[in-house]
């Protein structure tokens, strides 16, 4: 097994935008669920942590639920499974299509895995031999490193509300997303706090002086990259074309 550092981060963006790409223009299901076990399998070997891939995913459950059910309403064909007066809450096709928008969401969320097992610094040096300007690189991966703070900001204030005796669980539907209301203010001020401490901190580091920046270090591709990014494009042809043979 690889480890996390032995493939370059080009290589790990170059997976990420594979695995996307086809799970955008597929449409069969066995294939998309045969993408999702390559995709996990592939973020096994360099690395990643399928199990928070799980959790995550199990968190969604009910947005998953909700995608099929809305996918069957605005689905005029195909055979009724369930109805409620005239309303077609589940349909065969409904449910197709359903599944299909699931699973992508699934492959998406797994391909994004990948990143993680890279270094932030090498996400942005990579970035830079791409020949993408320094700017646009640092500010994404800025945003990479702000979601897991933004998550641990809620998940304090959550806890800082269930301390108070709040139950979520047991409130209603309403009150439970008026609460979520008030929540997202604090959330949000402290999210631009760090923010503009962030960017306090770049300015007194000269960000931006001078038009071109040099760096210490410089990636290079292996004979591991290489190897991977061919398998990768020739994964990448060979599902397409099996794709479009069966549609």
């Amino acid at each position: 097994m690889w480890q996390a550092a032995a493939l370059d981060p080009r290589t790990k963006l170059f997976l990420v935008l594979i695995f996307s790409s086809l799970a955008v223009f597929i449409k069969n299901v066995y294939i998309l669920l045969l993408l999702l076990f390559i995709t996990l399998l592939t973020v096994k070997v360099i690395g990643g942590d399928i199990t928070s891939i799980f959790r995550k995913l199990q968190r969604l459950i009910t947005v998953f639920v909700a995608i099929i059910v809305i996918q069957s309403i605005f689905t005029a064909e195909g055979q009724v499974i369930l109805q409620l007066v005239k309303i077609k809450l589940l349909t065969d096709v409904g449910l197709l299509r359903g599944v299909q928008t699931v699973l992508r969401f699934f492959i998406v969320i797994a391909a994004a895995a990948i990143m993680t097992t890279a270094n932030p610094r090498d996400i942005i040096q990579g970035l830079i031999q791409w020949k993408i300007p320094y700017e646009l690189a640092f500010m994404v991966t800025i945003a990479i490193r702000f979601l897991p703070l933004l998550q641990e900001e809620a998940k304090d204030t959550l806890t800082a509300l269930q301390l108070r005796g709040v139950n979520l669980k047991k409130i209603p539907l309403f009150k439970r997303l008026k609460t979520y209301s008030y929540l997202l203010m604090p959330l949000l001020v402290s999210v631009l706090m760090k923010s503009r401490d962030l960017s306090v901190a770049m300015e007194m580091r000269a960000f931006r002086a001078f038009p071109h920046r040099t760096s210490l270090r410089e990636l290079h591709f292996c004979q591991a990259d290489y190897l991977v990014m061919a398998v990768g494009m020739v994964l990448f042809l060979l599902l397409l074309m099996i794709s479009v043979k069966i549609n």
